[in-house]
Protein backbone atom coordinates (compact mmCIF):
# COMPACT_ATOMS: atom_id res chain seq x y z
CA UNK A 1 0.00 0.00 0.00
CA UNK A 2 1.47 3.57 -1.10
CA UNK A 3 -0.04 6.03 0.42
CA UNK A 4 -1.41 9.42 -1.85
CA UNK A 5 -0.04 12.70 -1.27
CA UNK A 6 -3.12 15.15 -2.31
CA UNK A 7 -2.62 18.53 -2.61
CA UNK A 8 0.29 21.24 -2.40
CA UNK A 9 3.76 19.32 -3.28
CA UNK A 10 4.54 17.54 0.05
CA UNK A 11 8.17 18.96 0.78
CA UNK A 12 6.14 22.26 1.37
CA UNK A 13 4.83 21.07 4.08
CA UNK A 14 7.00 21.47 7.73
CA UNK A 15 4.84 18.93 10.38
CA UNK A 16 4.19 22.07 12.68
CA UNK A 17 3.38 24.48 10.66
CA UNK A 18 -0.04 26.05 9.96
CA UNK A 19 -0.36 25.19 6.08
CA UNK A 20 -0.37 21.69 6.63
CA UNK A 21 -3.21 21.84 9.25
CA UNK A 22 -5.27 23.86 6.93
CA UNK A 23 -4.05 21.44 3.77
CA UNK A 24 -5.47 18.58 5.67
CA UNK A 25 -8.54 20.81 6.62
CA UNK A 26 -9.70 22.25 3.56
CA UNK A 27 -10.38 18.74 2.13
CA UNK A 28 -13.13 16.42 2.52
CA UNK A 29 -11.54 14.51 4.95
CA UNK A 30 -12.67 11.80 7.80
CA UNK A 31 -9.95 13.51 10.06
CA UNK A 32 -9.87 16.90 11.57
CA UNK A 33 -6.04 18.35 12.23
CA UNK A 34 -4.91 20.82 14.82
CA UNK A 35 -2.02 21.69 16.76
CA UNK A 36 -0.97 18.97 19.14
CA UNK A 37 3.08 20.34 19.04
CA UNK A 38 4.60 23.53 20.06
CA UNK A 39 5.66 25.48 17.51
CA UNK A 40 9.32 25.80 18.87
CA UNK A 41 10.15 22.48 18.75
CA UNK A 42 12.31 21.23 15.71
CA UNK A 43 11.03 19.08 13.20
CA UNK A 44 13.87 16.78 13.50
CA UNK A 45 12.28 15.90 17.43
CA UNK A 46 9.36 14.51 15.12
CA UNK A 47 11.03 12.04 13.08
CA UNK A 48 13.42 10.85 16.37
CA UNK A 49 9.92 9.55 18.10
CA UNK A 50 9.27 7.42 15.15
CA UNK A 51 11.98 5.14 15.76
CA UNK A 52 10.76 1.43 14.69
CA UNK A 53 12.65 0.08 11.39
CA UNK A 54 9.62 -0.98 9.19
CA UNK A 55 12.31 -3.16 7.40
CA UNK A 56 12.48 -5.63 9.86
CA UNK A 57 14.76 -8.67 9.44
CA UNK A 58 13.72 -10.13 12.96
CA UNK A 59 10.55 -10.05 12.37
CA UNK A 60 10.94 -11.96 9.24
CA UNK A 61 12.26 -15.16 10.46
CA UNK A 62 8.95 -15.49 13.32
CA UNK A 63 6.35 -17.79 12.46
CA UNK A 64 3.23 -16.71 10.72
CA UNK A 65 -0.06 -17.62 12.66
CA UNK A 66 -2.30 -19.78 10.67
CA UNK A 67 -4.70 -21.00 12.90
CA UNK A 68 -7.17 -18.84 14.81
CA UNK A 69 -10.28 -19.64 17.00
CA UNK A 70 -13.51 -19.81 15.36
CA UNK A 71 -15.68 -16.46 16.40
CA UNK A 72 -18.19 -14.01 15.31
CA UNK A 73 -16.56 -10.35 15.09
CA UNK A 74 -18.83 -7.48 16.26
CA UNK A 75 -18.73 -4.61 13.74
CA UNK A 76 -17.29 -2.63 16.54
CA UNK A 77 -14.64 -3.79 19.49
CA UNK A 78 -12.80 -2.17 22.21
CA UNK A 79 -10.51 -3.84 24.33
CA UNK A 80 -11.27 -1.34 27.01
CA UNK A 81 -14.50 -1.96 27.42
CA UNK A 82 -14.03 -5.52 27.42
CA UNK A 83 -11.72 -6.00 29.67
CA UNK A 84 -11.13 -2.50 31.28
CA UNK A 85 -12.71 -3.36 34.48
CA UNK A 86 -10.13 -6.08 35.24
CA UNK A 87 -7.55 -4.71 33.16
CA UNK A 88 -6.84 -0.88 33.42
CA UNK A 89 -3.05 -1.16 31.32
CA UNK A 90 -6.11 -1.61 28.59
CA UNK A 91 -6.65 2.02 28.99
CA UNK A 92 -3.27 3.49 29.22
CA UNK A 93 -1.62 6.16 27.52
CA UNK A 94 2.48 5.68 28.22
CA UNK A 95 5.00 8.60 27.12
CA UNK A 96 8.21 7.18 25.42
CA UNK A 97 10.03 11.08 26.53
CA UNK A 98 12.70 12.30 24.16
CA UNK A 99 13.52 8.82 22.57
CA UNK A 100 13.10 6.79 19.81
CA UNK A 101 11.78 3.83 21.95
CA UNK A 102 8.35 3.24 20.52
CA UNK A 103 9.41 0.06 18.80
CA UNK A 104 9.74 -0.89 22.60
CA UNK A 105 6.78 0.72 23.94
CA UNK A 106 4.15 -0.83 21.70
CA UNK A 107 5.58 -4.51 22.39
CA UNK A 108 5.33 -3.68 26.28
CA UNK A 109 1.87 -2.54 26.19
CA UNK A 110 0.55 -5.09 24.27
CA UNK A 111 2.51 -7.95 26.08
CA UNK A 112 1.14 -6.15 29.55
CA UNK A 113 -2.69 -6.35 28.37
CA UNK A 114 -2.02 -9.83 27.22
CA UNK A 115 -0.73 -11.21 30.86
CA UNK A 116 -4.02 -9.37 32.04
CA UNK A 117 -6.21 -10.72 29.83
CA UNK A 118 -4.68 -14.18 29.82
CA UNK A 119 -5.08 -14.56 33.59
CA UNK A 120 -8.72 -13.14 33.36
CA UNK A 121 -7.02 -10.03 35.58
CA UNK A 122 -5.41 -12.26 38.34
CA UNK A 123 -2.40 -10.80 37.16
CA UNK A 124 -1.34 -6.85 36.44
CA UNK A 125 2.09 -6.57 36.34
CA UNK A 126 3.42 -2.91 34.20
CA UNK A 127 5.95 -4.67 31.68
CA UNK A 128 9.32 -2.63 32.02
CA UNK A 129 10.06 -0.08 28.72
CA UNK A 130 13.26 0.68 30.69
CA UNK A 131 14.22 -2.70 30.36
CA UNK A 132 13.54 -3.94 26.81
CA UNK A 133 15.17 -0.75 25.59
CA UNK A 134 18.20 -0.64 27.52
CA UNK A 135 18.62 -4.53 27.53
CA UNK A 136 17.45 -6.17 24.41
CA UNK A 137 20.82 -4.67 22.81
CA UNK A 138 21.99 -5.99 19.39
CA UNK A 139 18.85 -8.17 18.31
CA UNK A 140 15.98 -5.18 18.91
CA UNK A 141 18.14 -2.18 17.20
CA UNK A 142 19.81 0.57 18.41
CA UNK A 143 17.92 1.72 21.86
CA UNK A 144 17.02 5.07 21.41
CA UNK A 145 17.81 5.41 18.27
CA UNK A 146 15.10 2.58 16.71
CA UNK A 147 14.28 -0.56 16.78
CA UNK A 148 12.71 -3.95 15.34
CA UNK A 149 9.10 -5.23 16.57
CA UNK A 150 10.48 -8.69 15.58
CA UNK A 151 13.65 -8.07 18.50
CA UNK A 152 11.10 -7.27 20.86
CA UNK A 153 8.69 -10.26 20.72
CA UNK A 154 12.10 -12.61 20.25
CA UNK A 155 13.39 -11.15 23.46
CA UNK A 156 10.03 -11.35 25.62
CA UNK A 157 9.97 -15.59 24.34
CA UNK A 158 13.78 -15.94 25.29
CA UNK A 159 15.29 -13.96 27.98
CA UNK A 160 12.11 -12.06 29.19
CA UNK A 161 11.52 -8.45 30.74
CA UNK A 162 10.91 -7.27 34.48
CA UNK A 163 8.02 -4.81 35.40
CA UNK A 164 8.43 -0.87 35.79
CA UNK A 165 6.32 1.66 35.73
CA UNK A 166 6.23 5.01 33.82
CA UNK A 167 9.08 7.70 34.60
CA UNK A 168 8.94 9.31 37.68
CA UNK A 169 7.22 6.76 39.65
CA UNK A 170 8.70 4.01 42.18
CA UNK A 171 6.47 1.06 40.67
CA UNK A 172 7.65 -2.40 39.65
CA UNK A 173 11.57 -3.31 38.81
CA UNK A 174 12.80 -1.02 36.72
CA UNK A 175 10.91 2.20 36.04
CA UNK A 176 11.23 4.30 33.05
CA UNK A 177 14.39 6.45 33.07
CA UNK A 178 13.66 8.80 30.57
CA UNK A 179 12.15 12.00 31.75
CA UNK A 180 8.69 12.47 30.25
CA UNK A 181 9.26 15.95 28.34
CA UNK A 182 6.40 18.53 26.71
CA UNK A 183 6.32 17.46 23.17
CA UNK A 184 2.59 19.10 23.01
CA UNK A 185 1.32 22.72 23.18
CA UNK A 186 0.02 22.68 26.82
CA UNK A 187 2.96 23.29 28.95
CA UNK A 188 2.34 20.72 31.68
CA UNK A 189 5.97 19.79 31.54
CA UNK A 190 9.56 21.04 30.43
CA UNK A 191 10.23 21.20 26.96
CA UNK A 192 11.98 18.49 24.87
CA UNK A 193 15.38 19.27 23.84
CA UNK A 194 18.46 17.57 23.05
CA UNK A 195 19.07 14.28 22.64
CA UNK A 196 18.85 11.37 24.66
CA UNK A 197 20.86 8.61 25.38
CA UNK A 198 19.59 4.80 25.62
CA UNK A 199 19.69 3.89 29.41
CA UNK A 200 22.74 1.45 30.55
CA UNK A 201 21.55 -1.53 31.10
CA UNK A 202 20.49 -2.86 34.80
CA UNK A 203 20.51 -6.66 35.31
CA UNK A 204 18.87 -5.94 39.07
CA UNK A 205 15.89 -4.65 40.30
CA UNK A 206 15.70 -0.60 41.83
CA UNK A 207 16.46 -0.48 45.77
CA UNK A 208 13.58 -1.21 47.87
CA UNK A 209 11.77 -4.00 45.46
CA UNK A 210 11.08 -6.57 47.10
CA UNK A 211 11.41 -9.24 44.45
CA UNK A 212 14.57 -10.25 42.40
CA UNK A 213 15.63 -9.39 39.08
CA UNK A 214 15.28 -13.30 38.03
CA UNK A 215 12.26 -14.16 39.57
CA UNK A 216 10.76 -10.49 38.60
CA UNK A 217 10.74 -11.87 34.68
CA UNK A 218 7.60 -13.05 32.51
CA UNK A 219 8.29 -14.35 29.38
CA UNK A 220 5.83 -15.36 26.10
CA UNK A 221 5.60 -18.91 25.12
CA UNK A 222 5.80 -18.13 21.67
CA UNK A 223 6.51 -15.31 19.25
CA UNK A 224 4.42 -14.65 15.73
CA UNK A 225 3.32 -12.85 12.86
CA UNK A 226 0.10 -11.87 11.58
CA UNK A 227 -0.47 -11.39 8.02
CA UNK A 228 -2.37 -8.26 6.39
CA UNK A 229 -5.91 -10.13 6.60
CA UNK A 230 -8.22 -7.76 8.34
CA UNK A 231 -10.29 -10.69 10.02
CA UNK A 232 -6.99 -12.42 11.00
CA UNK A 233 -5.89 -9.55 13.07
CA UNK A 234 -9.20 -8.45 14.49
CA UNK A 235 -9.93 -12.50 15.95
CA UNK A 236 -6.31 -11.84 17.32
CA UNK A 237 -7.35 -9.17 19.28
CA UNK A 238 -11.17 -10.15 19.77
CA UNK A 239 -9.61 -13.46 21.27
CA UNK A 240 -6.05 -12.63 22.83
CA UNK A 241 -6.23 -8.84 23.34
CA UNK A 242 -4.22 -6.09 21.75
CA UNK A 243 -1.09 -6.30 19.20
CA UNK A 244 2.09 -4.79 18.60
CA UNK A 245 1.59 -3.29 14.80
CA UNK A 246 3.88 -0.33 12.91
CA UNK A 247 2.73 2.10 10.12
CA UNK A 248 4.65 4.90 8.01
CA UNK A 249 4.36 8.51 9.80
CA UNK A 250 3.83 10.69 7.41
CA UNK A 251 4.26 14.91 7.71
CA UNK A 252 0.62 15.51 8.35
CA UNK A 253 -0.35 12.82 11.06
CA UNK A 254 1.40 14.54 13.66
CA UNK A 255 -1.07 16.71 13.79
CA UNK A 256 -3.94 14.57 14.26
CA UNK A 257 -6.71 15.73 16.37
CA UNK A 258 -10.28 13.48 15.86
CA UNK A 259 -11.36 11.19 13.05
CA UNK A 260 -10.08 8.47 11.11
CA UNK A 261 -6.65 9.29 10.30
CA UNK A 262 -5.92 8.23 6.19
CA UNK A 263 -2.43 10.03 5.32
CA UNK A 264 -3.89 12.98 3.07
CA UNK A 265 -0.35 15.61 2.45
CA UNK A 266 3.48 15.52 3.54
CA UNK A 267 6.37 13.64 3.39
CA UNK A 268 7.39 10.81 5.27
CA UNK A 269 8.92 11.31 8.48
CA UNK A 270 9.96 7.68 9.66
CA UNK A 271 8.41 4.01 11.23
CA UNK A 272 6.27 4.47 13.98
CA UNK A 273 5.28 1.70 16.59
CA UNK A 274 1.92 1.39 18.03
CA UNK A 275 -0.50 -0.64 20.17
CA UNK A 276 -3.90 -2.09 18.44
CA UNK A 277 -7.02 -2.06 21.03
CA UNK A 278 -9.65 -2.56 18.55
CA UNK A 279 -11.66 -1.66 15.85
CA UNK A 280 -14.62 0.04 14.23
CA UNK A 281 -16.45 2.08 11.76
CA UNK A 282 -17.24 5.90 11.71
CA UNK A 283 -19.00 7.46 8.86
CA UNK A 284 -18.87 5.10 6.94
CA UNK A 285 -14.90 4.81 7.32
CA UNK A 286 -13.63 1.36 8.86
CA UNK A 287 -10.74 2.08 11.37
CA UNK A 288 -8.91 0.62 13.39
CA UNK A 289 -8.47 2.18 17.22
CA UNK A 290 -4.60 2.66 18.34
CA UNK A 291 -2.96 4.06 21.65
CA UNK A 292 0.27 6.09 20.66
CA UNK A 293 3.08 6.45 23.01
CA UNK A 294 3.44 10.37 23.05
CA UNK A 295 1.58 10.78 26.30
CA UNK A 296 -2.10 11.98 26.85
CA UNK A 297 -1.74 15.74 25.53
CA UNK A 298 -1.29 14.40 22.09
CA UNK A 299 -4.49 13.57 19.28
CA UNK A 300 -7.11 12.27 21.22
CA UNK A 301 -6.22 12.22 24.60
CA UNK A 302 -3.16 9.63 23.19
CA UNK A 303 -5.27 7.46 21.10
CA UNK A 304 -6.43 7.89 17.43
CA UNK A 305 -8.01 6.17 14.35
CA UNK A 306 -6.80 4.98 11.54
CA UNK A 307 -8.14 3.69 8.49
CA UNK A 308 -8.59 -0.13 7.83
CA UNK A 309 -8.91 -2.56 5.51
CA UNK A 310 -6.40 -0.86 2.71
CA UNK A 311 -3.31 -1.42 4.69
CA UNK A 312 -2.93 2.23 4.94
CA UNK A 313 0.37 3.29 5.42
CA UNK A 314 1.35 -0.32 6.53
CA UNK A 315 -0.47 0.03 9.29
CA UNK A 316 -1.91 -3.88 8.68
CA UNK A 317 1.85 -5.54 7.79
CA UNK A 318 3.73 -5.57 10.97
CA UNK A 319 1.33 -6.91 13.22
CA UNK A 320 3.59 -9.16 15.75
CA UNK A 321 2.47 -10.58 19.33
CA UNK A 322 2.71 -13.40 21.33
CA UNK A 323 0.71 -15.31 24.23
CA UNK A 324 1.67 -15.28 27.82
CA UNK A 325 3.94 -18.23 29.39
Amino acid sequence: MICLVFGKPSTLFNPLFQDIIDEVNSQQSTWKAGHNFAANIDSKYLKHLCGTFLDDPIRKELPVKEEFESVELPDEFDSRVKWGSICPSTKEVRDQGNCGSCWAFGAVEAFTDRICIASNGAKKPHISAENLLACCGFFCGMGCNGGFLGGAWRYFHYTGVVTGGQYNTSAGCQPYEVPACEHHTTGHLKPCAGDTSTPKCAKSCRDGYNVSYSDDKFHTKDKYTISSDQNKIMTEIYTNGPVEGAFTVYADFPNYKSGVYKHTTGSALGGHAIKILGWGVENDTPYWLVANSWNADWGDKGFFKIARGNNECGIEGSITAGHPQ
